[in-house]
C-alpha cells in the first residue's frame, strides 16, 4: 500500500510539475519583481533606495488616476455591452438551434478569431476610416455629406473592444446554457410562465456562473488592452496600459511603469471581487 501512495504521489507530482513552473517562472516570480522594483527609486546611477515615491507619483499627477479611472470606466462598460450583446447569441446557440445549424453558428462566432487582434483591429479600421466602406455607404444612402470619420473617438474603441472580446463572453455561456434541462423551460411555460419571467427566474440565474466567468476574462482583457484603444483611439485614447507602455519603453522608467502596472493588477482585482460579491458568485463556481 505505501509502495502505490508513493507512486500515485509520484504521478500527482509530474502531472502538475508543468503547471507549478509555469506558475512559478512566469506568473509568481515576475509579479514579485515587477514589486520589488516598484518600490525603489533611483538616486544615483545604478544606485537605488528603497520608496513608495512611484506609488505617490500616481496620486499627484492628475493625468494619471484619470486615466486609471477612464480605463476602468470604459473597461466596464465593454463587459456589460458585451454580455448583453453576446447572452442572446449564446442562448439561440445552446437552446434554439439544432444539428449543423449549432454547429456553423459556434464557428462563425470562433472565424475572426483565426487571425491576430491586429489584423482584425485594422479591418475595423478600414470600416471606420473616412475613405471606408462605412462612410461610403452613408453618403451613398445620403445621410452624409460627405466623408464620415469614425474612428479615434471613444465610441470606436467601444466597438472594437467588444468585437475583441465578444468569444469569450460566448463560449462560457453556451457551455453553461447547454446544460440547463429543456423540460424545466418547457414545464415553465406550461404553468403560464411568461419569457421574461422565465428567464429571470430559471436561465438566468442556471447560467450566472457562465455569465460571472465569462465577465471576468472579458474585464481583464479589456483592462489590459492595448492594441485595440491605441489603434482606434488614436495617440489621445487615453488609455492606462498606453501609460505604463510610455513609461517603460519612452521614458525608460522601469519603477515607475512597475508601479503602474501592480496598480493596474489591484485595480483589476477589485473590481472582480467587488463583482463576485455583487452576484454572490464563488471564484471557484466560476472555472468548473
Amino acid at each position: 500500500m505505501e509502495r502505490v501512495s508513493a507512486g500515485t504521489k509520484l504521478t500527482v507530482l509530474v502531472l502538475f510539475a508543468p503547471f507549478i513552473l509555469w506558475m512559478l517562472l512566469l506568473v509568481i516570480l515576475p509579479h514579485i519583481d515587477l514589486l520589488t522594483i516598484s518600490l525603489r527609486e533611483r538616486v544615483a546611477p545604478r544606485v537605488y533606495e528603497f520608496s513608495f515615491k512611484n506609488y505617490m507619483e500616481f496620486f499627484v499627477e492628475p493625468l494619471y488616476w484619470r486615466t486609471f479611472a477612464r480605463t476602468a470606466i470604459m473597461s466596464i462598460l465593454a463587459t456589460v455591452l458585451t454580455l448583453i450583446i453576446g447572452f442572446p447569441i449564446s442562448y439561440y446557440i445552446a437552446k434554439i438551434a439544432r444539428g449543423r445549424l449549432k454547429s456553423s453558428l459556434f464557428l462563425l462566432c470562433m472565424l475572426p478569431f483565426w487571425v491576430s487582434e491586429l489584423v482584425r483591429t485594422f479591418g475595423w479600421m478600414i470600416l471606420l476610416r473616412e475613405s471606408g466602406i462605412i462612410s461610403g455607404v452613408l453618403q451613398w444612402l445620403g445621410l452624409a455629406d460627405g466623408p464620415v470619420e469614425m474612428l479615434y473617438n471613444d465610441a470606436a474603441i467601444m466597438v472594437g473592444l467588444v468585437y475583441t472580446s465578444m468569444l469569450f463572453m460566448v463560449v462560457p455561456l453556451v457551455s453553461t446554457l447547454d446544460s440547463l434541462d429543456d423540460g424545466l423551460i418547457e414545464a415553465a411555460y406550461d404553468l403560464g410562465g411568461s419569457t421574461i419571467a422565465i428567464l429571470r427566474e430559471i436561465v438566468i440565474p442556471h447560467a450566472m456562473p457562465g455569465i460571472v466567468s465569462g465577465c471576468i476574462v472579458v474585464f481583464m482583457l479589456t483592462l489590459g488592452n492595448y492594441l485595440t484603444p491605441t489603434l482606434l483611439g488614436g495617440k489621445d485614447s487615453l488609455w492606462f496600459t498606453e501609460q505604463i507602455y510610455n513609461q517603460f519603453i519612452t521614458r525608460f522608467n522601469w519603477e515607475q511603469g512597475s508601479a503602474f502596472g501592480f496598480l493596474l493588477l489591484l485595480l483589476s482585482s477589485a473590481i472582480i471581487w467587488t463583482g463576485l460579491r455583487l452576484t454572490r458568485q464563488r471564484l471557484q463556481d466560476t472555472i468548473k
